[in-house]
């Protein structure tokens, strides 16, 4: 484990997202603070939740349908009638729509102290983005790929004057990337042949190995597993990037909480992933580490990548290799047919 410690080393898996926005109340006041994948009753809501009650200056929240937008604002609103909070849509699945959006994330605000990309897609057949990028690599790391570097202005401003580290981009994995290594060679799942560094672990579970009829070699747990990997790599390459412009980068496993996210599971997955964890967070526990990753003070300095249950956690090698990010780096902006200069 890494064995840095943080402001409060006695959280844990219990510990909740208010509790934790109330004790790191001097770091959200005042704040700009975006959030992507906001949903009632989700962890993103419980997140946007529990910042909102600390008078962060503006709170921007992302997502794809604006009913469900509405429903959590009305309920930031009921809770803190004084919260100033603005809604862009964001389709992740396309990256028309994902420029769109940071374009209206511009004009809101010159500045952005804090990005939590929260959304998530998980799909058990195979699916594409509009470009032809599969499914969950495509929305859960390439679209937060050029939708964070299209803000890069804004975190860069905040940078200027925030104490260095302060401003941040918290990426939201799963300790579901243990289940595959980004698949540089077979990324789309094409079935083109890779190396043996890219290839899933050789003990996973059997459930984990199915590769449903008719779709060639795709296999819905792994390409989970690939994005999330990817998702971890992209702050490690952030890191590397922006820390001596001052701002850091995280990822966070927020526990196994049972979200819309598992909607398109069959019996069998469902089951299967029920059987992955003892221990089950509601959303507001589900938010808390999200939280830590995005205000803990002692996080301005760089001593780890991953949080889980409220503390450091060692990711898989495959998720921290710096050849791998840059790797992943590269291969992003090819699919995004864009360079960002940093």
């Amino acid at each position: 484990m890494t064995s840095a410690t943080l402001s409060h080393p006695e959280w844990d898996k219990e510990t909740g997202g208010l509790k934790v926005a109330k004790a790191f109340a001097n770091e959200i006041e005042g704040r700009i603070v975006l959030i992507t994948g906001v949903s009632p009753e989700s962890i993103g809501s419980s997140t946007a939740l529990a910042i909102a009650s600390q008078a962060p200056s503006l709170l921007i929240l992302a997502s794809r349908t604006q009913s469900k937008l509405d429903e959590v604002v009305k309920s930031i609103k009921d809770a803190h009638p004084d919260a100033n909070v603005k809604t862009v849509l964001l389709d992740l699945m396309s990256q028309e729509a994902v420029k769109k959006a940071a374009a209206e994330v511009q004009q809101l605000t010159d500045k952005i102290d804090v990005i939590i990309n929260n959304a998530a897609v998980m799909n058990l057949t195979r699916k594409f983005t509009a470009e032809g990028i599969e499914a969950q690599f495509g929305a859960n790391h390439i679209g937060h790929f050029l939708f964070t570097n299209l803000l890069l202005p804004q975190l860069l401003s905040a940078s200027s004057s925030n104490a260095p580290g302060a401003t941040r981009v918290v990426n939201l994995t799963s300790l579901g990337h243990r289940l595959s290594p980004v698949r540089f060679h077979d990324y789309n799942f094409d079935g083109h042949p890779i190396p043996d560094e890219q290839k899933f672990p050789a003990n996973l579970p059997p459930m984990f190995l199915k590769t449903p009829e008719g779709q060639g070699v795709y296999n819905g747990y792994i390409s989970y597993g690939q994005a999330k990997s990817a998702n971890v790599l992209y702050s490690v390459g952030l890191n590397e990037r922006l820390r001596e412009k001052g701002i850091v980068s995280y990822s966070v496993h927020p526990g196994s909480i049972w979200t819309g996210l598992s909607r398109d599971l069959d019996a069998e997955g469902e089951q299967a992933i029920r059987n992955t964890s003892s221990f089950w967070k509601n959303h507001d526990q589900g938010a808390a580490t999200s939280l830590v990753a995005a205000f803990d003070p002692a996080l301005n300095d760089v001593s780890g990548v991953l949080l889980h249950d409220c503390q450091l956690f060692d990711a898989a090698p495959h998720a921290t290799n710096p050849e791998f990010a840059e790797k992943l780096w590269a291969l992003s902006e090819k699919l995004v047919k864009r360079e960002f200069k940093l």
